[in-house]
């Protein structure tokens, strides 16, 4: 069985303005000569907006287009989404997508639209190697060396594994939140 690995990359341009950041958002398409055009990749983004309604609050998406204007402590939700463009059942998909600069991973916000679900990894190390819990070496007060669970800050790439078979022409997605920094 091979595997088949895509990355979607959000091209995010920062530019400080006024501690204002203006992301610049574009699709992704997979590059991948294991692939062939087989599987696209669409990057979208979002940005959570909280209103006070009838004494309230309220939460939902806004959906971010072009050149969009977030500011620090705003919540932006990406949303990956690989199309098997092919007549024929894709095996082992894989799509690994970075945090974007300036901006933290919100723990535990990965997720998959798929129903039997798919294994969500990490990585600490610009996407080289990944786990479940990534974990980092502490030097204590005392001399000893401890293995703890890494801080999200040193997230830099979320993974989701895809075991069951995407149908053919049909889609999976991959959902993770971040915070701007």
């Amino acid at each position: 069985m091979k595997r088949v690995i895509l990355g979607a990359i959000a091209f995010l341009a920062t530019v400080p303005v006024l501690n204002q950041t203006n992301f610049g958002l574009e699709t992704a398409i997979a590059q991948n000569t294991q692939t062939k055009g087989q599987v696209q990749l669409r990057l979208d983004a979002e940005k959570r907006v909280i209103q006070q309604v009838q004494g309230q609050q309220t939460s939902s998406w806004q959906p971010l287009q072009g050149k969009a204007l977030v500011e620090p402590g705003n919540i932006l939700r990406y949303t990956v989404t690989a199309n098997n463009n092919t007549d024929r059942n894709i095996k082992n998909l894989i799509v690994n997508q970075p945090i974007p600069l300036g901006t933290v991973y919100v723990l535990n916000s990965a997720t998959s639209n798929v129903n039997t679900g798919a294994k969500i990894t990490y990585s600490i190390d610009g996407g080289r190697s990944f786990a479940e819990t990534p974990n980092v070496k502490v030097s204590l007060a005392n001399g000893k060396v401890e293995t703890k669970p890494a801080p999200v800050t040193m997230y830099t790439h979320v993974r989701w594994k895809f075991g069951s078979s995407i149908p053919a022409r049909g889609s999976v997605k991959g959902i993770y939140q971040v915070k701007v920094r």
